[in-house]
Formats: structure tokens, C-alpha cells, sequence
């Protein structure tokens, strides 16, 4: 299972290397397009809902195809949707091939997770998706080193292309190693009555508490993620580059905070991890919120970043454990569809807020969301318990 791990963590990094990229260089994009400023928000939103989609079908389409061949399908559709972004003429085709970059990016993620949650220790899932931080780190930077040059974007995108073709090739060459590891993986129709419909998964008791955290977890990460820098400018009179900095230290954070999550894995259990990076995200935004000087509250974001840390990863990992091997899988679905969702809606809802409002509204937006997302969570734990004694 080794060298299985070893593909799973690349298709790891794999993942992250789009999700940050086009953000980074929509300036540049923009104005070799035409396009307005606000159409980024459009163009992301629209991956966004190809990701929920192939979430809410991913349990289906891996029992019937099986992990790996779902893993190659879709990082091969990443992959062209990438080669394709480098050749646009027309922002029509961002949204075009938006579409198949999401329906990829959440078929691999639901069924990776799901995978991962079944077969792997919690230490892992907790440093995949540090590489997928990674992953997400390295998108920008490589495309960087191409954005002097006129066009300079497209070269980028093709690098970024060519990384995922040599993915879809060493998975290919690697497809042996998925053989007879996945519990539901297309042994005929005679399994069919054992999958779960998203409806039944749904009716599992507790189940809806699970998404709730979910959700409301998304909305903390990627509303920090987009707001904090204008937090720090609009609010705290933090020039914007210092302003960049410390956004890139809350993702930082992150990355930081589950490479040390999966060594606190070997001795923590799940729910251990999840409700102290609840508190740790409880105590950042306290430091934002509180008059304290400007280089307080910047921090204060590094520590939310290190609260979320090990919150996803130990959610995921302890979907089987919450729900049985046999539902995990459509359980896994829903639990992704609904953290994309909360990801695309959750920050746009703020934005609408702040501006009837002030900026200021940050701290507590977010610690409205981590506190909803500590009910949910303490509530299922004591359900599950009460459960488990019965």
C-alpha cells in the first residue's frame, strides 16, 4: 500500500495546483480578455457547481468504475479543461471549460477523501491535504515565473497542464495498485442494492449535523481567505503588501498546522483534534476582534489558518467511523458538495453584509460560523455517543 500512498499524495498536490491560480493572475488575465473584474467570481462559482455535481454522483461513479479509474477520468479532464484555459481568446471559454475542471476536481476529491478514510491512519489525511496545501501554494508561483513575458499566463497554464498529463501517466502506469482495494469497486450488478442514494444517506440519523460543520467549516476557511487582507487595509491601516502577507501567512498556517495535525493524530482521536481546532479558530478571531494593536489581529489570522487546520482532515477521516464503511462513500459525497457550497456562498454573503455594514463585521461573521459549526459538531459527537451505548 506503500507506493499506492505515494500516488495518492501527488494526486494530492495535483489538486491544489489549480484551485489558487486563477485569482492570482485574474489581473493579467482580465485585461488580455477584456473582461470586467467582478467576472472572476462568476468563472469561480461556475467550477464550483461542476464540483458539487460530481460530488453529490462520485459514490455512484466509483462503485460502479472503482477508485482509480474515476482518479485517472478526472485528473485527465483537470488536465485538458487546463490545456484549454491556456489557448482562450474569449472569456466565454473560461466558463466552458470551468465546467469540466469542476466536474473533475470533485469527483477525484470525494473519492480520494472517501479512499483515504477507509484504508489510511488519520496522520495521512492529515498531510494529504497539507500537500494539498502545497499544491495550492506552488500554482502561483509557478505561473509567476512566466507573467513578465507578454501572454506569459497562458505559458503558466501549460506548465500547470503538462503537470497533470504526467499525473494521468503515472496513474495509468500505477493502475494496477487500486486493484481490489476499493470495498464497493465494480464487482457487478449484484452490488447495486448496497449503494446508497444521496436521499438514504441523508436519512441517516445525524447525518445532517455532519453537514452542518461541513458547511459552515467552508464558509470560516474561504471567507477568511478572501476577506482578511481587506480586513487589515480597510480596518486595521495595513498597507495592502503587508495586508498579502499575512493573507498568505493564515494559508501558511494551514499548511503548517496539518503537517503537525498528523503527528497530533498518532495520539489524539479525531474529535479531540476537530473541537481544539474549533477553540484555537474561537481564540484567533477573539484577537481580531479586540482592540489590540494592528500586528495582533494580522496574527490573529495565522491562528484561525492554524485552528482550521486539522478541522477538515479529521471530519473526513472520521466519516466511517461516524456512519459504517458502507455508507461512507455517499456520506463522503455530501460532505464535499455541501463544504463547496458553503465555500461559494459563505464569503459573497459577507461581502453583501459588509457593504450595508463595515468591514469590521469580519471577526464576528466568522466566530458566528465557528461557534454554529461547535454546536453542530459537540452535538453529533453526544448523539453518536449516546448511540454507541445503546
Amino acid at each position: 500500500m506503500t507506493a499506492l500512498l505515494i500516488i495518492i499524495y501527488i494526486a494530492f498536490i495535483s489538486l491544489g495546483l489549480p484551485d489558487s491560480v486563477l485569482g492570482s493572475v485574474w489581473p493579467v488575465i482580465r485585461v488580455d480578455l477584456s473582461a470586467p473584474v467582478s467576472l472572476v467570481g462568476y468563472v469561480a462559482m461556475t467550477v464550483s457547481a461542476g464540483t458539487v455535481v460530481s460530488s453529490l454522483l462520485s459514490n455512484r461513479i466509483v462503485a460502479r468504475f472503482g477508485t482509480g479509474k474515476v482518479t485517472v477520468l478526472s485528473v485527465a479532464m483537470t488536465a485538458f479543461a487546463l490545456l484549454g484555459y491556456s489557448f482562450v481568446g474569449h472569456v466565454a471559454f473560461l466558463f466552458l471549460l470551468a465546467i469540466p475542471l469542476g466536474l473533475g476536481a470533485g469527483s477525484v476529491d470525494a473519492a480520494l477523501n472517501n479512499f483515504v478514510a477507509l484504508h489510511y491512519k488519520s496522520m495521512h489525511m492529515n498531510w494529504l491535504h497539507c500537500f494539498w496545501g502545497v499544491g495550492a501554494t506552488a500554482g502561483p508561483l509557478i505561473v509567476s515565473l512566466f507573467l513578465a513575458n507578454p501572454g506569459g499566463w497562458r505559458t503558466g497554464y501549460l506548465v500547470i497542464a503538462a503537470l497533470q498529463f504526467a499525473l494521468v501517466f503515472a496513474l495509468l502506469v500505477t493502475m494496477k495498485l487500486w486493484q481490489g482495494k476499493d470495498q464497493q469497486a465494480a464487482a457487478g450488478d449484484h452490488n447495486e442494492q448496497k449503494i446508497l442514494t444521496n436521499r438514504e444517506a441523508l436519512a441517516i440519523p445525524s447525518v445532517k449535523l455532519a453537514l452542518v460543520s461541513f458547511i459552515f467549516f467552508s464558509v470560516v476557511e474561504t471567507t477568511t481567505g478572501l476577506w482578511s487582507s481587506s480586513y487589515l487595509v480597510g480596518v486595521e491601516g495595513i498597507t495592502a503588501a503587508a495586508a498579502a502577507r499575512w493573507t498568505a501567512s493564515f494559508y501558511a498556517g494551514i499548511t503548517f498546522g496539518r503537517l503537525l495535525s498528523g503527528f497530533l493524530s498518532i495520539k489524539m482521536k479525531n474529535s479531540t483534534l476537530i473541537r481544539v481546532g474549533q477553540l484555537v479558530c474561537i481564540l484567533g478571531t477573539l484577537l481580531v476582534m479586540l482592540p489590540l494593536p494592528a500586528a495582533i489581529s494580522a496574527v490573529g489570522f495565522t491562528i484561525i489558518g492554524l485552528g482550521t487546520a486539522p478541522i477538515f482532515p479529521a471530519m473526513l477521516h472520521e466519516t466511517p467511523v461516524r456512519f459504517g464503511s458502507e455508507a461512507s462513500g455517499a456520506i463522503m459525497g455530501l460532505q464535499m458538495a455541501v463544504a463547496y457550497m458553503g465555500g461559494t456562498f459563505g464569503s459573497p454573503l459577507f461581502g453583501a453584509l459588509s457593504s450595508l455594514t463595515s468591514l469590521r463585521l469580519l471577526p464576528l461573521y466568522v466566530l458566528a460560523a465557528v461557534l454554529i459549526m461547535l454546536g453542530a459538531s459537540e452535538l453529533l459527537n453526544k448523539r453518536l455517543t449516546v448511540r454507541n451505548r445503546i
